[in-house]
């Protein structure tokens, strides 16, 4: 299985994008990049997964099973029951290796934003107060550190071969190499794509 980097060309137009990363990594920023270049659709898991008061939608499986039986799309790889659909119907596997330190303050940031400003997340859903980073074992701010190493894990059981699957893997570590990658290789492959149904 192909692992790529920030430089390396794509050896085909991606249809059916994942983007991996832990929490604050830039996956929604990705996807939606991604989609927009390749001009693929874009849903986020996010909004699949949370329903009113943050529980989880009784038709989250489903709506996941109906958004990889289209043609083209971009999301993020995120949550363990439909991982693997995820991945059987994927084609290409963007994977933001960013340092620890990186991520967390970009959550750190975003939730201390998302907390002011009040905004409004998913079905009503708004973040938590912040003291409550203290007292739910769950808060965002916990999960992103003690989970960062987890997507390195998976992704590691993926390249293995233990899925029996085969996609291309473009690994991206730091914004610089983020950048790099959006202006060059996936810039590029939109153009060839483009070029192919002239």
């Amino acid at each position: 299985m192909p692992l790529l980097g920030p430089a390396d060309e794509l050896p085909h137009p991606p249809r059916r994008v994942l983007v991996a990363g832990t929490s604050g990594a830039g996956k929604t920023t990705m996807a939606r990049a991604v989609a927009d270049v390749l001009g693929l659709s874009y849903v986020e898991m996010d909004s699949l997964y949370h329903g009113p008061q943050w529980m989880p939608r009784a038709e989250f499986e489903a709506d996941v099973r109906d958004l990889v039986k289209r043609p083209s799309w971009a999301t993020e790889w995120q949550y363990a029951p439909v991982r693997p659909l995820l991945l059987e119907h994927a084609d290409t596997l963007v994977w933001l290796d960013h340092p620890k330190h990186t991520v967390l303050r970009r959550v750190v940031v975003r939730t201390l934003v998302r907390r002011v400003r009040r905004e409004e997340l998913w079905n009503g859903n708004v973040e938590p107060p912040l003291h409550t980073v203290f007292t739910d074992r769950e808060h965002l701010l916990r999960w992103a550190w003690k989970s960062h190493g987890r997507t390195r894990t998976r992704i590691t059981a993926v390249l293995a071969g233990e899925h029996g699957l085969r996609l291309v893997v473009v690994r991206l570590r730091g914004q610089r190499e983020v950048d790099q990658w959006r202006a060059g290789p996936l810039r590029r492959a939109a153009e060839r794509d483009e070029e192919s149904v002239r």
